[in-house]
This record gives C-alpha cells, structure tokens and sequence, in this order.
C-alpha cells in the first residue's frame, strides 16, 4: 500500500505559492513621474467682444514666445466669459458661461503649443483690474493642466499666470501686453520590470526542485 503524506506536500506547496505571489508584485509597473518646471513671458493680444443683450463679454487670448521652454512658443485660450464685478469693479473670466447664467455657450479651453506633436491643454480663471492712471488691465489667476499630446500625454500640473495689458480708449479694441507664466506639469511615467522578475521566477523553480528533490530521494 501506498501512503501519501499530505502534510509534506502542504508544506513543499508553500515556497512554491510565496515565490509566486513574489514575482507578480515584482512584475507590477512602477509609476514614476518627469517633471518639467515652466518659467515663461510670452507677448500677448487679447480681444474682448460684448455678447449682445447680456453684461457679459467674449475674450480670446493668443501669446507668443519664440523661445518659450520645451518648444511651446504659442498659446491660445478661446471662449472666455467675462463680467464686471459690482463689488469691486473688477473683471471675472471664466470659461463656463454658465456661472454668469448664461446657456448654450461652448466652454473654454486653453492649449499650448509649437511647431511639432508637442501640446498642453488646460483651463483657466482670472481676474483683471483697471488701472486707469497708467492705462493698463492688470490680470491674475491660475491654468489648470489637464492633458497634453506628444510627450507631453497625460500632463497635470498648475501654472500661475500674471498678465498686464495696455488699456485702449475703444473698449474693444485689440489689447496687447504680457503674460507671466510659473509652475510645473508632470508626466505619469510607468517603468516595467520583466527582468527582475524572469530572475526571481527562476530562482524560485531551482529552489522548489531542490526541495522536491531532498523530499523524494
């Protein structure tokens, strides 16, 4: 009669599950992320157009840089809303009209780029004030990186932006002037590791043959 010593098998089972469950952890993809810092001025013209029977008016914005970091010498920022606040006199831009009750408008959006695949896609808000002495709008606010094309695929990050035009008597007339960019975006790297993990598979199967090789001899 044959006896089979189920215990024995058990316990030759248990390197053989932990060696296993060790080299699918170390065949996960680790995240990692590039960042890329963004310091830049590009010279700017800006178009504020009323949106007839409303208090509130359509602005485009284009900026250019021909050195601007990583080839993104231009940038456009299309369909932004903007209204007086009666608080303080300040202009609101926004991209979603509706904020201002307003329906059935596009939303904006804002993209940086140049002259290759490269891009950034963003969205923005900002504030502007008048300084009527020296005849200029002087805007704040922030860019919110929510995509990107080329190497730049999936970016996030934040820019702070600062901009100052120079004001016109024709309030809509072409308004040129300067914005000041700061932050960084970062791209979501993944960093496989087949081999390290081809070399753990292996030391797993000589170390389990070994074993079944002492049991059965």
């Amino acid at each position: 009669m044959i006896k089979i010593n189920m215990r024995s098998h058990s316990i030759c089972l248990v390197p053989l599950v932990f060696c296993l469950l060790s080299v699918g952890a170390n065949t996960t993809k680790v995240n990692a992320q590039t960042i890329y810092p963004f310091d830049v001025v590009y010279d700017t013209e800006v178009t504020i157009t009323p949106i007839p029977s409303t208090d509130v008016s359509k602005a485009f914005v284009s900026g250019f840089n021909s050195d601007a970091p990583y080839g993104l010498s231009s940038f456009s920022s299309i369909n932004n809303y903007s209204r007086i606040d009666p608080n303080t006199g300040n202009l609101i831009f926004v991209q979603d009209a509706t904020k201002f009750g307003l329906q059935g408008l596009p939303i904006g959006r804002d993209e940086f780029f140049g002259s290759g695949d490269d891009k950034l896609f963003s969205k923005s808000s900002a504030t502007a004030a008048f300084d009527f002495i020296n005849r200029k709008l002087v805007g704040s606010g922030t860019i919110t990186i929510t995509g990107g094309a080329g190497r730049f695929s999936g970016a996030t990050g934040i820019f702070n932006l600062s901009e100052i035009e120079s004001l016109d008597v024709n309030p809509t007339a072409l308004l040129r002037g300067q914005a000041f960019l700061s932050g960084s975006f970062q791209i979501p790297q993944q960093i496989p590791e087949p081999r390290t993990a081809a070399t753990l598979f292996g030391i797993c199967v000589i170390g389990i043959s070994s074993i079944l090789r002492r049991r059965y001899l």
